[in-house]
């Protein structure tokens, strides 16, 4: 009987550990999960699955072991049985470096042990610490940036190892392999992201070359059986001071006088109807708190939508920051704050008619733009603005604020940017990629940026001393001050002055500013194609002419000869026309065709929609060449954005028709309508 049970309990452990690498470790983050086929008696690890060499998916997926047949597994183990780890000297290693060259063969644990590298894609291959794939560091990172884990926070030596990963994007995330690992396991495909640049494509591709293992499957929190379920619970007690119901104060009527109504404003609090002396149909009620919060006005500060929660973005303490944007708090005029969550088609009203509504929201998101380019939080010449350093800025979030607004103008239609500088576009979106900043990049003209020029201007080794001397409490804060032997280490210390000024001090503008850009998806269109946005942002949109006014249309031709050779000619005309309207031959503007043609001031910086497009407007008598051109005037459709041109005889007679329309419609109709 000894014998037997001792036997059994050896069968036992022989069953909880890996068939493949012999561990009975059951961490799924690290070992993928473990498998039990109890009619087989065997235990196997996903991972050593996935990366041993000579096993592959022959099956389904609810075949064997997640598409593992149990036969192959078996003579896998039984091929493994030959060979020795190089790492714990034992028999059964089933992993092999993916080097030809390369002889070394592991168990998948003790491969980690030694710094192997299993990439989790293709045909699944592992490397040797040798062999195994490695992240270099980029020439204009700040060193001093990766202090700590960017996701367990705890401290970390900035050298890029094993243990060691860094973000492709931003490079300012670092963080452990161990910790990367379990937030991807956590995360799934879906979800995983850089957590400070919320880059997701770049950053899962080297991940996975990194060897970091992505589950193709939703978020663990979302697979969660009612996991949010607290979400759904309310609010429903009476806090009145003197609770007049019978049945206590958590009894709540369906209606009625001891029916529970909260707090419109913050929704913790509730009172009976009854108990604070409201009427029996009160429906809108505040607390006591929450009206004091308000100086006694809490319709000012409600939701647009009367029964939705208040935006958590209008219960921030009031600013005393003199910039436009906070100016506006001050007057009974809506802080752009409260407009990031509005939708512009539903809350803000504009003229009924589609040219009053589209040249009310262009002039409204045309100035709002012109106040956030001069707000307290941007500093630098017009066109070429970067973020400033504001302290209050940061306590009221005035970064995400803006933005956020910033991503609402562009995706309503609003002008293009125009006013970032291309080291605050860079320090945003990484681009241009893996390129240094530079004393060029740092705003001119400040206290900061004028430091570092006279240290970068130092010709010798006495005159930088001094200036070092001078600004040695600038380069305490910024962590360089550092004994100084040769002229040859000015170009290092200058460089990593340059970092903390312009990236290391903004991490938390920069991020917030990020986060709020993230509005409607525009930061993540941005970051794929960072290139053509760059104008968008950068670069001030310049005056409309005859060749980019032209190519906003596309022209519909007729399908019979003889109008489509007229039509022809008539294009020539129209060309010509706009040719004269860029140098002032004309007595209408290029900005004026615009106007009577899309309804618009200027082109937004996400085009028009829809597109417009030039149809032709022909006279009923065709054949006569003299009465082709009588009555015959432009006409637009601004809900199509469809331009119907006459087609005339000569190209006087088509300027002149031209003309009177726009001025007509533009100089005379529009004014009275806006």
């Amino acid at each position: 009987m000894k014998k037997k049970t001792r036997r059994s309990q050896v069968d036992s452990i022989k069953e909880e550990c890996c068939a493949l690498c012999r561990f009975s470790d059951d961490d799924p983050a690290l070992f993928g999960e473990k498998v039990t086929l109890k009619e087989h008696k065997l235990s196997v690890h996903y991972f050593c699955l996935l990366t041993s060499c000579g096993v592959y998916q022959r099956g389904e997926e609810n075949e064997g072991v997640f598409g593992f047949l149990v036969d192959d597994i078996k003579q896998e183990i039984r091929r493994s049985a030959r060979l020795m780890c190089f790492v714990c000297k034992k028999k059964g290693a089933c992993v092999g470096c993916n080097v030809r060259s390369c002889r070394k063969m592991f168990h998948f644990p003790c491969g980690r042990k030694r710094m192997s590298v299993s990439q989790f894609t293709g045909l699944f291959p592992s490397y040797c610490r040798d062999h195994s794939p490695v992240q270099t560091l980029c020439g204009g990172l700040d060193l001093s940036l990766p202090q700590s884990c960017s996701i367990c926070l705890d401290s970390m030596d900035p050298v890029l190892s094993f243990s060691i990963l860094k973000c492709p994007s931003c490079h300012a995330s670092w963080f452990h392999r161990d910790c990367v690992q379990h937030q991807a396991h956590s995360a799934g495909l879906f979800f995983f992201r850089c957590t400070l640049c919320n880059n997701k494509e770049n950053f899962q591709e080297e991940m996975l070359r990194m060897g970091i293992y992505i589950p193709e499957r939703d978020a663990s929190w979302e697979l969660e059986a009612n996991a949010f379920s607290e979400l759904l619970e309310v609010y429903n007690r009476c806090d009145a001071l003197s609770c007049l119901c019978e049945k206590g104060r958590a009894h709540s009527a369906k209606s009625g006088w001891f029916e529970v109504i909260r707090c419109r404003l913050c929704g913790s609090t509730g009172t009976h109807r009854r108990c604070s002396e409201l009427q029996v149909d009160t429906r809108d009620w505040a607390c006591s708190e929450c009206t004091q919060a308000t100086d006694g006005r809490a319709s000012l500060v409600a939701s647009p939508q009367g029964v939705q929660r208040r935006n958590l973005l209008s219960k921030r303490h009031l600013s005393p920051i003199h910039s436009p944007i906070s100016r506006k708090r001050c007057n009974n005029v809506t802080h752009p704050s409260s407009i990031s969550t509005k939708r512009f088609t539903d809350e803000i009203t504009f003229p009924s008619s589609p040219r009053g509504g589209d040249l009310a929201r262009q002039n409204f998101l045309k100035l709002l733009v012109q106040q956030i380019q001069n707000c307290v939080v941007f500093e630098g010449p017009d066109g070429a603005k970067t973020l400033a350093l504001n302290s209050q800025a940061v306590r009221e979030d005035l970064y995400f604020d803006v933005g956020c607004l910033l991503a609402l103008s562009l995706v309503h239609g609003g002008p293009p940017v125009g006013f970032f500088s291309p080291a605050l576009y860079q320090c945003l979106f990484n681009h241009p990629a893996h390129q240094p900043v530079t004393v060029g990049h740092m705003t001119p003209d400040t206290p900061l940026s004028r430091r570092v020029v006279q240290i970068a201007e130092a010709e010798s080794l006495e005159e930088l001393r001094e200036v070092m001397a001078a600004s040695c409490d600038f380069l305490e804060v910024a962590g360089c001050n550092r004994p100084i032997s040769s002229l040859e280490e000015r170009d290092a210390l200058v460089e990593d002055l340059v970092n903390f000024t312009v990236i290391t001090r903004m991490q938390l503008p920069l991020q917030r500013f990020r986060e709020g850009l993230q509005t409607l998806g525009v930061f993540d269109q941005v970051q794929l194609f960072p290139a053509v946005f760059f104008e968008v942002f950068c670069e001030a949109s310049d005056h409309l002419t005859a060749q980019t006014f032209g190519r906003l249309f596309t022209i519909a031709f007729s399908e019979q000869e003889e109008k489509l050779n007229r039509e022809t000619a008539v294009v020539a005309f129209w060309r010509h026309f706009l040719l004269e309207c860029e140098v002032g031959r004309s007595s209408v503007s290029l900005q004026d065709l615009l106007r009577f043609s899309t309804g618009v001031q200027e082109v937004p910086a996400v085009g028009l929609r829809p597109a417009p497009s030039i149809s032709f407007l022909h006279s009923p008598g065709l054949q006569e060449e003299d009465r082709m051109d009588e009555g015959l005037f432009p006409q637009s459709h601004l809900e199509s954005r469809r331009l119907l041109l006459p087609v005339s005889s000569s190209y006087q007679n088509f300027k002149s028709s031209v003309e009177q329309a726009v001025s007509h419609q533009v100089h005379l109709l529009l004014p009275s309508e806006s």
